[in-house]
């Protein structure tokens, strides 16, 4: 009986001992363990590899013990530079125009939260093997290792292995030698099929992804930048609208990434895309007609008249059915307008997903250099788009830059012909039914300077913005900031502004469209423009104020007379 006890005793003993010790095992390995390439197994602020593997942790017990990652930046949260390091990052922003040394001190693998709306969370689509599979194209020249390197891991962390065919690397002729050899050997042991492309000389944006989407081997063509995070649930909004109808072009809501403290800051998805006179993309808010039209449901992908660019989903046999990229445009800037007025006029259409969210460090200033200069190119690009698809309303953008009508845009015959081929609809008719908000008024008498006959001078904007005065200055018939147009709306518009008072002054506001202090009566015979709300007239200068118009008692007197150019009284409006 004794010897059955003590039987038992040695038993309970040597099994409260093996519990013990395979809770010791679990809690080594799990603060200790780097095969799973854990946030906090770095050395030197430097993720000690790729995170293809699961950890030793991870096999035994996959659902045993979690805990929130606290490494820098985890869960989006802001870097804080140690004091000591503080001016190394000053120095290395210069390298690549953001916080290298916050950059660095990130996981690879870093975590984000789920940002998306709630409707988004519970939102269902088609399953995995009816969606088209996609590859992705990630351009980059000179990129930091630990930015390029995080866009690839949360492409794979955040995507449906199914969904995701491979992702394509285009390195636009990079001199830094972490991307050379040390990059292929490091992508190659990843859980996803990566190529690396390279281009032998400077090929720009615009061509390093044509060269991309001829190698890729997905059903649709996803291109982002180089230093973006995705996160929960990006992929599959844009490749169910895709699904649905495949001329859909599709971009998820761009997220801010601080260029400083690599914070991740959700971005509004209240704004569509948009354009100025000068052809620069802006993000403008929604307007109530879009929300009307989605039945105030904000889960519903928004149809926005243009895109910003850098990160969005095509079908491949689309992209090249609808003409690529302008083979014609150098580097980067404006292929994002063209491709965006391209795709509307000619049967697509633009869409922002508003369940899809992907985080993008924007910077404030460029780190590359650009052979003849920005301006240059960006004129180039531009006057490219105007001539094929602005039609009459290429205007705008001539008098607006008077003096790029001396770039040299090449031939653009072969788009020409392509418009022609595909049908493709007119400008009037984008800003007609697409864009209706557009900053470009659909029907106007006059486009040009606006000049006070007994001064001689004229309105100025003095790149002024809302709420401030209008300028008034002498006339130098070079276009930009004096040039006004008069609309069959009966608005003053300078580009997205309005001439407008309500008392205190004349001003510049942003055009409402809904009439009230924006609308001017201009009388043919007398010369004089009345502001309506008022019933006063615009007249030059008080002596109190040389620097802008007032508004006074009409009279008749010359000061009150303005000459608007380019009047054409005899337009006919549809």
């Amino acid at each position: 009986m004794v010897s059955r006890l003590k039987l038992q005793y040695c038993k309970v003993v040597i099994a409260t001992s093996l519990v013990w010790f395979l809770l010791d095992v679990v809690l080594l390995t799990y603060y200790t363990d780097c095969t799973n390439n854990s946030p906090d197994c770095k050395s030197g602020g430097k993720a000690a590899g790729p995170a293809s593997q699961p950890g030793l942790l991870q096999r035994l017990l996959p659902n045993v013990l979690t805990r929130n990652p606290t490494g820098p930046g985890e869960m989006g949260k802001a870097v804080v530079i140690p004091e000591a390091r503080k001016k190394e990052a000053q120095e290395k922003f210069k390298i690549n125009q953001f916080n290298l040394v916050a950059s660095d001190m990130i996981s690879l693998n870093r975590s984000l939260p789920d940002v998306r709306m709630n409707e988004c969370k519970g939102k269902s689509y088609p399953p995995v093997n009816e969606l088209p599979t996609t590859s992705v194209i990630i351009v980059f020249h000179n990129e930091a290792w630990s930015t390029l390197l995080r866009t690839v891991h949360s492409v794979i962390n955040k995507s449906p292995r199914a969904l995701l065919e491979d992702i394509i690397l285009v390195d636009d002729a990079s001199e830094r030698d972490h991307l050379g050899k040390r990059l292929e050997k490091y992508v190659a042991r990843l859980s996803v099929p990566v190529r690396i492309e390279r281009a032998p000389k400077r090929a720009g944006l615009i061509r390093a992804r044509l060269k991309g989407a001829a190698v890729a081997k997905g059903k649709v063509l996803t291109f982002l930048d180089a230093h973006c995070e995705c996160t929960e649930g990006w992929l599959e909004p844009m490749l169910a609208e895709i699904h649905k109808d495949r001329k859909s072009v599709v971009c998820p809501i761009i997220d801010v990434i601080s260029d400083d403290t690599f914070e991740y800051i959700t971005g509004s998805d209240m704004t569509w895309g948009g354009f100025n006179w000068k052809l620069n993309f802006r993000w403008y808010p929604v307007p109530q007609r879009e929300m009307e039209r989605r039945g105030g449901d904000r889960s519903i992908p928004t149809r926005s008249p243009t895109m910003a660019g850098g990160l969005f989903s095509i079908s491949k046999e689309y992209f090249y059915e609808i003409g690529s990229y302008d083979r014609g445009m150098d580097i980067w800037g404006g292929e994002n307008l063209e491709m965006s007025f391209r795709v509307w006029m000619c049967g697509g259409r633009v869409l922002i997903a508003t369940c899809s969210r992907v985080g993008h460090v924007f910077r404030k200033v460029s780190p590359y250099t650009w052979p003849g200069g920005v301006v240059k190119i960006l004129n180039h690009n531009s006057m490219r788009t105007v001539e094929v698809w602005l039609d009459d309303y290429k205007d705008f953008f001539y008098k607006m830059n008077p003096g790029v009508k001396h770039t040299d845009f090449g031939d653009v015959s072969e788009r020409l012909g392509l418009r022609h081929k595909l049908e493709c609809k007119s400008f009037r008719w984008y800003l007609k039914n697409i864009y209706p908000e557009s900053q470009m008024p659909l029907d106007y008498y006059s486009l040009g300077e606006v000049r006070n006959k007994e001064t001689g001078q004229c309105l100025d904007t003095m790149g002024r913005k809302n709420g401030e005065k209008v300028g008034f200055v002498n006339c130098h018939g070079m276009g930009g900031n004096q040039v006004f147009s008069y609309t069959k709306k009966k608005e003053l518009m300078t580009d997205d502004l309005c001439v407008d008072t309500a008392g205190d002054g004349v001003k510049l506001f942003r055009c409402h469209g809904m009439g009230g202090n924006q609308i001017w009566n201009y009388d043919k015979e007398t010369l004089t423009l009345r502001h309506v709300n008022s019933n006063q007239c615009l007249d030059k200068p008080a002596p109190s104020a040389m620097d802008t118009p007032s508004i006074a008692k009409c009279s008749g007197s010359p000061s009150q007379q303005w000459l608007l150019s380019d009047m054409d009284w005899g337009k006919k409006f549809d």
